[in-house]
């Protein structure tokens, strides 16, 4: 599914919200208008109104008009920008994004992709929940690849289904040398825009930057 500009509730809200601020200014404007009309008409003949004063006013009413407008451009552009970039991105929806940050965990394996350091003898790949907190560390042995993680404690149970993030610990003679990120696939369900730009929504209602992904695949 895709969400597009004007369609979910993240963009119906946002566009409200444009809305709402743009009748704001315009009520605003037409308040300044009114007012400087009716001070106009109701002047005492005998002091009017000094002509540099009448100057100030006009031009705090042209700046009021030129921010209405402005604000108006800038509406229009960022739905523009908003739509164009869920276009780019309309055809990820249903392949598999790879990430370094968490994601869902369930009844299916997920695939690793590990990338330990190149120097090391041995490779710790570590796993994190939700909160950061470590939950498991497995031996996996040195080289890079693509493994699948089934998700058993140490005595063979399933892990709580939940969101998951991994690290791989690069050791040499018995010394740890380096830590890598570990990217992980998982299937991109959802997109929409917002403030921050394009975000995915990965399976189990994980978001992810679109800028964050790392690699795609088409879903096996």
């Amino acid at each position: 599914m895709i969400s597009a500009v004007g369609n979910s509730p993240a963009d119906r809200s946002m566009g409200s919200g444009a809305i709402s601020k743009a009748q704001e200014i315009s009520s605003d404007f037409n308040a300044f208008l009114r007012m400087l009309t009716t001070q106009m008409q109701n002047q005492d003949p005998l002091n009017p109104m000094e002509s540099t004063e009448f100057a100030v006013q006009l031009a705090t009413f042209s700046s009021v008009e030129q921010q209405a407008q402005t604000n108006k451009l800038l509406n229009e552009m960022i739905a523009q920008l908003g739509g164009s970039g869920l276009g780019q991105v309309a055809d990820w929806i249903g392949k598999e994004a790879r990430t370094s940050g968490p994601v869902w965990f369930g009844n299916a394996a997920l695939t690793l992709d590990v990338a330990p350091d190149s120097r090391a003898d041995s490779v710790t790949l570590v796993t994190l929940d939700a909160s950061g907190l470590e939950v498991k560390r497995e031996e996996i042995g040195p080289g890079s690849g693509q493994v699948d993680w089934y998700g058993r404690d140490a005595h063979g149970e399933k892990l709580a289904d939940g969101r998951y993030s991994f690290r791989t610990e690069s050791s040499f003679n018995g010394q740890v040398i380096s830590e890598q990120a570990v990217g992980v696939y998982s299937r991109i369900t959802e997109a929409e825009t917002g403030a921050n730009g394009v975000t995915l929504i990965l399976q189990g209602g994980v978001p992810v930057a679109a800028n964050a992904v790392e690699a795609l695949r088409e879903a096996p």
